[in-house]
């Protein structure tokens, strides 16, 4: 079993630790300060508490959990004895290959680096690294102690041994992890997820109808499907002449904008940011956002709880 480490205490990473915590991992997490493992702490037992009450553990199993957690705010003792870190820092590309660089100072030549970053290509991050062999990326999905998957992406030095550790590392969290066999922008999840978003966007400034009928589109229709099937199983289970017809003439008029929407960004530039300051395309009053964010980790509770209940089967 590797020694896990993770390198931020954010909400990614905090929730990263408990899932290889939940999984009988042991598990080392860095923070800045002490004011950093406060919140990650605080994080923790929140989550912990909402698990239990949804019994996905007994409170008492909640107690064990939380024991294989480790917090630090020095770095060298929390990779000490670590083979597999998991860097989370921010999206600053600078601040990680810095932290590189110091880590493959402090760390034998075997020790897996990875990243848990969101877009920029592994590569590129390991470009000033010593041994770039040992260097992937794990793309974790937040909430990332509810949501399956882990994007894992090679760079061009990255080797099978490196990937090979990833996936195994990845596989005893009970994630479902995917291997990027190329290194593209934004991954496979984030792709598909803007594709989605562009077309939204483009359908509510060009006035085809109300954000919360566009909403409605995908909730209640391929929202319901996508949990069970993916678009290209869909595509076959639709039938692959009719979905080569619709491509064939739809396509064509799909949105190809290259930047943000006109709303989007209007908002933006407004400082209506959505859920973190009160209004984006709708308005977020304490009150909705603590039931819709309370609605979509029930939501993603049940299908983690029916995960487990086929895995159990299988």
């Amino acid at each position: 079993m590797e020694k896990i480490s993770i390198l931020g205490a954010g909400t990614m990473g905090h929730s990263i630790a408990l899932s290889a915590a939940w999984s009988e991992q042991p598990v080392t997490v860095y923070g800045i300060n002490e004011q950093d493992l406060e919140n990650a702490d605080r994080g923790l037992n929140n989550k912990l508490k909402v698990m239990a009450d949804n019994e996905l553990f007994t409170a008492e199993q909640a107690i064990e959990i939380k024991k294989r957690i480790r917090l630090t705010t020095s770095l060298e003792e929390a990779i000490s004895s670590s083979t597999f870190i998991i860097e989370v820092v921010p999206e600053v590309l600078e601040l990680k290959k810095d932290l590189y660089t110091k880590l493959e100072k402090l760390v034998a030549d075997d020790v897996v680096i990875a990243s848990n970053t969101s877009g920029f290509k592994p590569s590129l991050l390991a470009a000033d690294m010593r041994l770039p062999n040992r260097f992937v990326v794990t793309h974790f999905w937040n909430p990332g102690h509810l949501i399956p998957l882990v994007e894992v992406v090679k760079g061009e030095q990255t080797d099978d041994e490196t990937v090979g550790r990833a996936m195994d590392v990845l596989k005893a969290m009970n994630k479902k992890p995917i291997l990027l066999n190329k290194e593209i922008p934004g991954f496979i999840g984030n792709r598909l997820q803007y594709a989605l978003f562009r077309e939204a966007q483009a359908l509510l400034d060009a006035g085809a109808a109300s954000k919360e009928d566009i909403d409605a589109a995908v909730t209640y229709s391929i929202g319901r499907r996508l949990p069970v099937t993916g678009p290209l199983m869909t595509a076959d289970m639709g039938g692959l002449d009719v979905f080569s017809a619709i491509s064939n003439y739809l396509f064509e008029d799909l949105a190809t904008d290259q930047r943000s929407g006109e709303t989007l960004s209007k908002l933006a530039a407004e400082n209506k940011l959505g859920d973190k300051t009160g209004e984006g395309f709708y308005s977020w009053e304490p009150e909705i956002s603590a039931k819709l964010n309370e609605e979509r980790e029930q939501t993603l509770i049940h299908f983690l709880k029916n995960d487990l209940k086929a895995g159990e089967r299988q």
